[in-house]
């Protein structure tokens, strides 16, 4: 039997990891704060047990050098991020070692985002006839949800709130999930340092992408002229915003086979050495 896919974005949970507990956790003789590994491994866990037993489970990472070529169509791409955390540094190889030990597939391909990664293997699975699930908490998935067996999860939501579908946008944003792209290089992602157009939010956005309009079919007398100008821009945002569906990948990533039950975070750090 083919189990549906729980893809975790790697980084996302690294960083809850790191910075959502509210106390440190540490070795026994409390020298190597142990937080990021520990948590991921708690929260993996939990993510399976309260909705994803019996799915596969396949966690992507970003590459060092994955934003390198937005980066090369636009140099200001994620240029305001600062340089991480070096506990994050640290608890990634960890965490790496525990996917390996409890049986987790994962992987970092070089010179591509984790967002391309994702939304390849997505696409791949629901070739196959797979439903998907996208644990993350980044806006760009949200293309992919025009697909109505693809669904984002957000663990850190109260329980009823924490699956977000296809039918959700509309409602919520007054667009269609595949004019995300589109909804975004108008309005701007702060996260990725993408500007958007001055004078363009949300709701204006919306009017202009209204009846499913992509940017190539906003009619001109609804631009002002600094609007119009600015209009090749965004044209190039958006093309930087859609996530790569066709990433070179090794073949036989997914198996298809359900994800055996989790270890307890202590158990896994026991086993790994670390406490």
């Amino acid at each position: 039997m083919t189990a549906p896919l729980l893809l975790i974005d790697g980084h996302y949970l690294l960083h809850r990891s790191w910075f959502g507990f509210a106390a440190r956790i540490w070795n026994r003789d409390k020298s190597i704060d142990r937080t990021g590994v520990f948590g991921f491994a708690a929260l993996l866990r939990k993510a399976q047990f309260q909705h994803a037993t019996g799915f596969e489970i396949f966690v992507v990472f970003d590459a060092e050098d994955g934003s390198q070529t937005r980066a090369g169509e636009d140099s200001d791409y994620k240029a305001h991020r600062p340089a991480p955390d070096p506990g994050l540094i640290e608890s990634l190889a960890l965490i790496k070692n525990a996917l390996d030990h409890i049986g987790v597939r994962w992987i970092e391909q070089a010179g591509v985002e984790a967002d391309d990664v994702i939304a390849t293997l997505a696409t791949r699975a629901r070739s196959d006839g797979r439903p998907v699930d996208i644990m993350s908490t980044d806006k760009d998935y949200i293309q992919l949800l025009a697909d109505p067996c693809v669904r984002l999860l957000n663990t850190g939501l109260a329980q009823d709130r924490r699956y977000t579908t296809g039918a959700h946008i509309h409602p919520r944003y007054g667009v269609f999930a595949e004019q995300w792209p589109d909804f975004r290089a108008l309005m701007g992602d702060p996260a990725d340092n993408i500007p958007g157009i001055p004078g363009v939010g949300p709701k204006t956005a919306a009017r202009l992408l209204a009846d499913g309009r992509r940017l190539e079919n906003v009619p001109a007398k609804d631009l002002r002229p600094t609007w119009a100008e600015q209009w090749q821009h965004a044209l190039r945002w958006r093309e930087m915003i859609k996530l790569g569906t066709k990433v070179d990948l090794p073949d036989n990533l997914l198996t298809a086979a359900p994800t055996g039950p989790l270890p307890k975070a202590p158990d896994v750090l026991e086993a790994l050495g670390l406490w």
